[in-house]
């Protein structure tokens, strides 16, 4: 598992995000889309940064009677907003399994 941080250099200082505070935010995004949750967020999630760009993989447990497919393309949605937004970061992927029905 990655969880690489990411450091931006500017003209005032230095910004760090440690890849626990990433992977954090990943975690939020996901679980603001109704019927998701991450499976097992020290394990089951991966972000990996470089150069400004960012990959992400998560396990999620879905509720029963979401449309999977859509429950996985709105998370992908709301965790590459959370990035790109908050992070400022360029997102390549977001790699969903879901792997449990709760």
């Amino acid at each position: 598992m990655s969880r690489a941080g990411y450091v931006i250099d500017g003209p005032l200082g230095r910004v760090e995000l440690p890849g626990a505070t990433l992977a954090a935010l990943v975690a939020a995004a996901a679980e603001q889309v109704v019927g998701a949750r991450v499976r097992r967020p020290r394990r089951g999630l991966d972000v990996a940064v470089s150069d400004g760009h960012v990959r992400v993989e998560l396990e999620l447990a879905a509720a029963r009677g979401v449309v999977l497919p859509e429950l996985a393309r709105a998370v992908q949605v709301s965790v590459a907003d959370a990035l790109g937004g908050t992070a400022g970061l360029v997102v390549d992927a977001v790699d969903v399994s879901i792997e449990e029905l709760e």
